[in-house]
């Protein structure tokens, strides 16, 4: 499996400004750029719809993604004390014996 690529902020602004201030098309920037045309088209997306907050990099969310996290976090209960099936104690992954008795 191959490793996923990463460019930095100032390489994604730069191929943004290819497109949007020097009138390049989108597969003649990407093709330059040695990228494919629908990352550059998500960057130009991203850089024209986040006000000046674009490509903030890995652990930096917006206002509205960590809203959206601190609303339901992963593995915490619910308000009826309801876990995520998934996080059981793994009494289906034990004997058979003793799955069909808790099925039961």
């Amino acid at each position: 499996m191959s490793t996923r690529k990463q460019y930095s902020k100032e390489f994604k602004l730069d191929a943004v400004s290819l497109v949007t201030e020097q009138g390049y098309s989108r597969s003649v920037a990407a093709r330059s750029l040695d990228i494919k045309p629908n990352i550059l088209g998500r960057w130009v997306k991203e850089s024209a719809s986040d006000d000046g907050h674009a490509f903030r990099g890995n652990g930096k969310l917006t206002a509205r993604a960590r809203g959206n996290q601190n609303a339901q976090g992963p593995g915490e209960a619910s308000a009826n004390g309801e876990r995520h099936f998934k996080k059981s104690n793994g009494i289906l992954c034990s004997r058979n014996d003793v799955k069909y008795a808790f099925i039961t």
